[in-house]
């Protein structure tokens, strides 16, 4: 497993009260060089997804079920 990285939500306040906490981590499948990865969170209602290049950048959103689904079926490809 790779590291996970810890970021705090942007709708948390300095003081920390209301915080919700993520972790990102990278594919297994990407190479050492980073240049082809995705990373993943994993939040109560969704699962993240996002391009490890462009970390600020847009993410995708699924339901923990359609995840599920979707990486079940990339296992039997």
């Amino acid at each position: 497993m790779t590291e996970l990285a810890w970021f705090k939500s942007s709708y948390s306040s300095n003081e920390g009260a209301d915080c919700v906490e993520i972790a990102w981590h990278k594919s297994s499948y990407s190479g050492d060089e980073g240049t082809e990865c995705v990373e993943v969170a994993s939040a109560p209602d969704a699962v993240l997804v996002r391009d490890s290049k462009d970390r600020s950048g847009p993410h995708l959103t699924f339901a923990p079920g359609a995840w599920q689904a979707f990486v079940e079926f990339a296992r039997s490809v």
